[in-house]
């Protein structure tokens, strides 16, 4: 097997170089944004560029971004097109802009929108050149590049643009393409279309003959495109050489099929037109096909095309095809063969009398059909409409091989798409692993195509959503799959012995060679299946390694997944591995297998289990685990040598290599989205199609829900009627009570419901009453009735004042239905989910509601506002690994729950000890739960019956108050509740405290009834599974957990009603699916009443660290932008309480009209100025430190010295001012740059008393949902914008700052971004130079905006700001120093006390130093994903002056290593610790 060769990286150009490209010139002069006089609009400025750049290059991406980085398009191209002045480079010219776009992932489609009037004019020129003559005006290049075109517009039918234009391209009346007899059948088949046809052709004949000529052009176009595809293939030869753009030319067009083929609106009509035009059978017999080396893409592209054009979907319906539906058909199309070739083949008589099964296999359809003449075939395949007929007496123009094929490809026997996927191995294997087309290397730069799926906005079935799920999450996976073996395999350094044999001359912490390996056990297949049920392996190891890496492997628990390797190394002992070069070659690496632990065995044999037992200590190193191997893949590996004599792969496994458990979960979340397929998925009816992106997207929206409920009990939502009325714009508030002092919250709100599903009313003078109506709100206050005289029996209460469109946001919720809601920063998201939580939980008490988010983080937040909330923490559960970080005593985890039931039986036993011996009874009623149900009833009942029967007032007497407290039974029990429990006042509100007395007493009896079948259950895991499945009403799990534990779930038989999900634009699409089918359907309907998503689609999606998957497969985009884009309506928050209304504005043109809440106006926090700054926000210029700007010492593992220095030194100074370090957070845009200032800060401040460490030094991607009140943020490059040029980082990394926000860029690079315009505008108004007042301390009472008195000092560069932080620094440590001499008048502290407190400093400091190594070094979306090679400087090198700085009074930072200068510098014996490429963390 021989490695691709690695593809190149696409290097961006520098900021110097686009200054001085001929391109930037011309856009200073034309149309850069910046300039104000430019020079009038030439046609001739884009024939030249087109054909001096664009064409000269080749085409060359670098050209293309400078132009399109350029705004060429916004600015110059559209703005100014129109038929008059059209031409070739002109269309060629938006075609390549537009493609780019799509390339970047930046919106395309705006532009065309603010000018939509030349679309069309456009988009028929376009069509037009994609059907010219490659010989002619367009060259196949060029046509390539308008396939690329139409491909972004088919996929682009969201736009009403595109979508208006592609429309007349593909409906029904693109049938006229088909020959006359197919359309003849196909119109038979669905009878109504026949009615359509006819009144399209009546149309037709009305039409002028230019206008009817300009429809069939646009109708035949795609017909007339095949064709034109199908003569440029046949140019392909076999052996000669042929030119790449004919190669690229037919890739692009399979790819433009696929699309086509997988949205069912395009399908519905395209599909026939392609079968008839029998693009398949050309394809498969084409030479591209037998080319090895150019024809492997196409070849695996053909594959997908198949696999669309068979798809198990009627395509005139849209509703999936069952098995036996498809069984069904195939019989049908082999049945009217057979009769074809009855009635008119004599020579086929065999053929047509024997049974299906024994004629459907390719083998069968050669043996019958090959014998017969190409005219004969011609015959057979016209009569079933195939072919035109053949006129009698000439002979056919198709060659023998295609008609042959033509009718065995379309009668041959297809295997079910459920078969294949469960023949399917899950573990991927080096064929995979290793392909270029499938899994491509990180540096894919967006330019070719490739054989993926895609993820857009529709899918065809939800099989085939969750196919293209599965596909993608399985290669996602062995992307990373690769990058450990590559790292763990290489660090092993596997060498050639003298004897051929292998030797390994390195070790690895998450590889092992392997000693010994035996196959133990091979099971039976399941009836109906050819594969073993199980196959088990036996891998022994030699642990002589340190005793935490001994550890680690002896951890390995029950359904880890390993992966067996074989490597025969070919490179001699003592090779250098080099990490640039094709990695399989170098270490000769031949298969890899994938395997999953059932456990390690005891000196017996046995396996050891996983339980609380301690488990047994081995002795000696060698260790043997038991694994399960993949019986599907040990199947095909065997038929292999059996039939083809290959080598047992079995046999020859020398390495075994393990993950990190974290990133192992791969394998179960692929079996859970195999087993949703093979179940029959029942998604709620009022769901199913938005999620497949069809029919209206608001039919899930609760106006439209049949079962909308007209009164809600808004509990505690609102804190006054004023704040219900303020909370209902435009509506009429109706409060049942007059009285004001009655019309006290909780609040009962009747809301008018209209009925059926939104009907179009005729009458329209009945309107008018009618919105009068649907205006009008009944508000009526109920009292909660009294749950005890004890204080905690009060409910607790919200104390949110809600704005009026999070009150619609709760109002959706409480509703049945799909409910989005989008929250920008700030706007209150968490405080919204909990309290639709409360609002479900106290109207519906029987419901149960699932919570799912993306983190742990998210989850604890939820919970910690939850608790502060009226519900009983009974009722809470909180299932995976993550509850070990709440921030509370309770332990909501199975266990902790079960122990919380345990204790809190044993407490209100003792209550009903209490009540037992107050009312004198004798016995042991509070033995358990049972005896103590008795005594309630017997005792306990009977006392309150009689007490009521005794004070309810008969009819004709005035009640006498004294009564309810004088017969009152429980007086002793309640003599610990503050006194007097009877106020005496009114007989009213006496009975009141009274039954409020009994609810106390009956609500632990309830509770004690709930938990009776903890005394039944004996074992804590039966007991955690009653707490699952009955007891529990809010269950919380993060996503991730769902997808792996959904078969526990199922089995268990767990039911829910609503699912909440927070930080939903987080998630990916598969795992925001398969928490709505976490139960078993009931009667064959789901039970799922509500389905509520929170989140913000502009900030970061989910992390996809393979480029290609997350730019070509659109993997990245969540199931909430989806929704989104296809238009479920939201609720979008709009008033945010986070930061200050100026850095607000940084952000804030993202959403729709956000706003501030009054507090961020009113409070001093928010009014005070940041001291020692002048301004709250500023984008200070970093310009290159000692000639560097950014460096790479590792693919996308970007750093920036100079910007690192200068936002350390910033925060050095306000640290020094006075400010809290814990206050600031340094935020970064890249992981080289965040492990570079975490190194800097270890060496200049880490220990140091006066300065401290910031809160976090991380990257923007991982401070998503966090926030701090002063951010500094390292745009860190000064070649090209990068990913920053996703609008959605911007918004985080604006939206993280409370009070204070300090950016630090190459302000030339990121000003020119036309994305980042609204926020750049906004930091360039402002100086670009550090404005700081040193004399100002910290707080300060300055108000924001204020001119300071104290004098304004400005920084110009970064070794300016070290000087001044280091001399100030001095400044303070010597009057500190002086201050103390005169204080104490105590001479200066003794040499061998501070050489004492600096070795104790060392010890610290070298702790400090391994921080960055517990670190987490998960990558951001652009950084590099392998993680090993992230490693910071501090883990690999030790730091040359460790004791720098010291905690005695003279101490001084690290700074001072360079007298004189005190620039803040590394010092030169290390000159570049920070560009450590390789040495990962085993070198510890």
């Amino acid at each position: 097997m021989t490695a691709p060769a690695q593809p190149k990286k696409i290097v961006a150009p520098t900021v110097s170089q686009i200054n001085a490209e001929f391109v930037t010139q011309l856009a200073c002069k034309y149309w850069a944004p910046h300039i104000k006089k430019k020079s009038p609009f030439d046609i001739k400025v884009i024939e030249d560029i087109y054909e001096k750049e664009i064409v000269k290059s080749r085409f060359a991406i670098r050209k293309i971004m400078l132009l399109e980085f350029s705004q060429y398009l916004e600015n110059y191209l559209w703005m100014n097109y129109s038929p008059e002045v059209s031409s070739k480079a002109y269309l060629m010219s938006i075609c390549c802009m537009v493609n780019e776009k799509f390339r970047e992932n930046v919106p395309a489609w705006e532009t065309f929108k603010k000018k939509p009037d030349h679309f069309p004019f456009f988009f028929k020129c376009i069509l037009k050149a994609a059907l010219a003559e490659t010989d002619g005006e367009f060259s196949l290049h060029e046509q390539t590049v308008l396939l690329l075109f139409l491909d972004h517009c088919f996929n682009s039918l969201e736009v009403d643009l595109i979508r208006s234009q592609v429309q007349q391209l593909i409906s029904l009346p693109m049938w006229m393409g088909l020959q006359p007899a197919r359309l003849e059948l196909e119109l038979k088949k669905t009878p109504k279309l026949r009615k359509f046809w006819n009144l399209i052709k009546k149309n037709d004949e009305k039409m002028d003959p230019e206008a009817r000529e300009q429809a069939y052009q646009e109708r035949r176009f795609l017909s007339q495109l095949i064709q034109k595809f199908i003569s440029v293939l046949k140019s392909v030869p076999l052996s000669d050489p042929v030119t790449m753009d004919k190669v690229h030319y037919c890739e692009r067009f399979i790819e433009l099929m696929i699309d086509l083929e997988a949205l069912l609106p395009t399908r519905r009509w395209f599909n026939t037109i392609l079968d008839d035009s029998h693009v398949l059978v050309h394809c498969y017999l084409s030479n591209l096909v037998r080319r090895e080396e150019d024809g492997h893409l196409f070849s695996q592209l053909l594959d997908m095309l198949k696999f669309y054009t068979g798809f198990e979907i009627n395509d005139q319906t849209g509703n999936a095809l069952t098995e036996n539906e498809m069984t069904t058909i195939h019989y049908d199309r082999i049945t009217s063969l057979q009769r074809a070739a009855f009635a008119h083949f004599p020579e086929l008589y065999d053929f047509a009398l024997s049974n299906v099964a024994e004629v459907d296999t390719r083998e069968s359809l050669v043996k019958f059909f090959g014998p017969l003449s190409s005219n004969t075939l011609h015959q057979v395949a016209s009569y079933l409409c195939l072919l035109p007929t053949l006129p009698k007496a000439e002979d056919t123009t198709f060659d023998k091989e295609f008609l042959l094929e033509l009718l065995v490809s379309r009668h041959e026997r297809r295997i079910s798409q459920i078969q294949q996927l469960n023949q399917m191995p899950l573990y991927p294997t080096e064929k995979i692993i290793w392909d270029e087309n499938i899994v491509p290397t990180e540096y894919y730069s967006g330019e070719g195509c490739l054989a993926l799926p895609k993820l857009n906005l529709q899918f065809l079935t939800l099989h085939d959503y969750l196919l293209r799920n599965f596909n993608l999450f399985r290669l996602e996976s062995t992307y990373e799959i690769r990058q450990d073996i590559e790292d763990s395999v290489s660090r092993m350094k596997p060498w050639q012995s003298e004897y051929g044999g292998v030797v390994f001359g390195g070790w690895a912490r998450m590889a092992q060679p392997i000693v010994a390996f035996t196959v133990v056990e091979v099971a039976k297949p399941n009836i109906g299946e050819n594969w073993p049920t199980r196959v088990r392996a036996d891998v022994t190891i030699n642990l002589n390694v340190r005793d935490h890496i001994k550890d680690e492997w002896e951890g390995l628990r029950k359904h880890d997944v390993c992966f067996l390797i074989t490597v025969r190394p070919t490179k001699p002992y003592g090779t250098k591995f080099d990490r640039r070069r094709p990695f399989i070659e170098q270490v000769g690496l031949v298969y890899v297998r994938g395997c999953e632990i059932q456990g390690m065995l005891d000196d017996k044999g046995r396996v050891i289990e996983d339980g609380p037992e301690p488990r047994p200590s081995l002795r000696g190193e060698s260790r043997t685990f038991r694994v399960f191997l993949d019986p599907n893949q040990y199947q095909q590996d065997m038929t292999n040598t059996i039939q083809n004599g290959a080598e047992d792969v079995y046999e020859t496994f020398n390495v075994i290599m393990r993950r990190k458990p974290k990133e192992n979960n791969f394998k179960a979340v692929l079996e859970t989205i195999r087993n949703l397929m093979n179940t029959d998925c029942v998604v709620p009816d009022w769901l199913h199609d938005i999620i497949l992106g069809y029919g209206d997207p608001s039919s899930a929206h609760y106006s439209k829900m049949p079962n909308q409920i007209a009164t809600l009990d808004f509990n505690d939502t609102f804190l006054s009627i004023e704040h219900l009325k303020t909370s209902f714009p435009g509506h009429n508030v109706k409060v049942t009570v007059d009285d004001p002092a009655l019309q006290i919250p909780p609040f009962r709100i009747t809301f008018p419901v209209r009925s059926g599903k939104g009907k179009k009313r005729k009458d329209v003078d009945g309107e008018d009453e009618d919105t009068e109506e649907a205006k009008t709100l009944i508000v009526e206050p109920h009292v909660i009735p009294n749950r005890g005289p004890y204080p905690y029996n009060q409910p607790k209460r919200n104390t949110i004042q809600f704005t009026h469109t999070q009150i619609e946001a709760i109002r959706a919720g409480m509703q049945p239905g799909l409910t989005m809601v989008v929250g920008p920063p700030g706007t209150g998201k968490t405080d919204v989910a909990v309290q639709i939580i409360s609002n479900i939980y106290h109207n519906f008490p029987e419901q149960r509601t699932l919570i799912v988010t993306h983190s742990n983080q998210a989850l604890n937040q939820l919970f910690e506002k939850i608790m502060a909330l009226d519900i009983d923490e009974r009722h809470l559960l909180r299932l995976g690994h993550g509850e070990e970080e709440l921030e509370t005593e309770k332990d909501f985890s199975r266990y902790g729950r079960v122990n919380y039931v345990l204790a809190r039986r044993i407490e209100l036993l003792e209550e009903v000890k209490r009540l037992q011996k107050s009312l004198g009874v004798p016995g042991d009623a509070s033995y358990t739960c049972e005896t103590a149900g008795y005594f309630f009833l017997y005792q306990v009942m009977s006392r309150w019956e009689e007490y009521i029967s005794k004070v309810k007032n008969k009819s004709n007497t005035m009640p006498d108050i004294t009564e309810v407290s004088a017969f009152f039974p429980f007086h002793e029990y309640f003599a610990n509740a503050p006194q007097p429990i009877f106020k005496g006042r009114s007989y009213e509100e006496d009975m009141e405290i009274a039954e409020g007395c009994f609810r106390h007493i009956k609500k632990i009896f309830t509770q004690l009834e709930e938990f009776r079948a903890s005394e039944l259950l004996r074992s804590g895991l039966d007991r955690s599974k009653y707490l699952l499945v009955k007891e529990a009403k809010i269950i919380a799990m993060t996503c991730t957990h769902a997808a792996l534990k959904r078969h526990d779930l199922v089995k268990l038989g767990f039911k829910y009603d609503n699912i909440l999900m927070e930080e939903a634009a987080q998630i990916l699409e598969i795992e925001t699916f398969i928490p709505l089918l976490l139960q078993n359907p009931q009667d064959g309907f789901s039970r799922l009443k509500r389905w509520i998503m929170i989140g913000d689609h502009h900030q970061l999606p989910p992390v996809i660290k393979n480029m290609a998957f997350q730019k070509y497969s659109n993997m990245e985009q969540s199931l909430f932008t989806r929704f989104v884009r296809v238009g479920v309506p939201t609720v979008d928050l709009d008033a945010q309480g986070r930061a200050r209304a100026s850095l607000c504005n940084l952000y804030n043109w993202r959403y729709k009209n956000l706003g501030n809440l009054p507090h961020v106006q009113l409070l001093p926090e928010f009014s005070t100025a940041n001291a020692g700054l002048l301004y709250d926000f500023q984008l200070i210029n970093v310009e290159d430190f000692q000639g560097v700007g950014e460096s790479e010492p590792n693919p996308y593992f970007y750093q920036n010295l100079g910007e690192a220095e200068y936002v350390v030194a910033l925060f050095m100074y306000m640290c020094l001012l006075g400010y809290p370090a814990d206050k600031i957070s340094i935020l970064t845009t890249y992981n080289g740059q965040k492990h570079l200032i975490r190194d800097i800060i270890n060496r200049r401040c880490g220990s140091n008393p006066l300065i401290g460490r910031p809160n976090k030094v991380t990257t923007v991607d991982r401070f998503q949902g966090q926030q701090n009140d002063y951010i500094l943020l390292s745009l860190v490059r000064t070649r090209a914008v990068g990913h920053l040029r996703d609008v959605r980082r911007l918004v985080v990394a604006m939206s993280r700052a409370r009070l204070g926000l300090y950016i630090f860029a190459r302000v030339s690079l990121f000003q020119n971004c036309f994305e980042l315009t609204p926020a750049f505008s906004q930091l360039t108004a402002r100086p670009l130079h550090l404005h700081i007042i040193p004399t100002e301390p910290f707080p300060t009472s300055r108000k924001n905006g204020e001119r300071p008195s104290h004098e304004v000092q400005i920084i110009k560069n970064m070794p300016q700001m070290a000087n001044f932080v280091y001399n100030m620094y001095m400044h303070l440590i010597q009057t500190t120093h002086h201050y103390h001499q005169t204080l104490l008048q105590l001479p200066p502290a003794m040499v061998e006390e501070s050489e004492e407190v600096q070795s104790q400093e060392t010890e610290l400091e070298t702790e400090e130093e391994a921080m960055p190594a517990q670190a987490d070094v998960v990558p951001d979306k652009a950084t590099d994903a392998s993680s090993s090679q992230e490693t910071s400087a501090s883990e690999t090198e030790t730091t040359p002056d460790q004791t720098g700085a010291s905690s005695s009074p003279e101490a001084i930072p690290a700074e001072s290593e360079i007298p004189g200068t005190g620039l803040v510098t590394v010092p030169a014996e290390n000159n570049t610790p920070h560009n450590v490429t390789s040495t990962p963390r085993e070198t510890e």
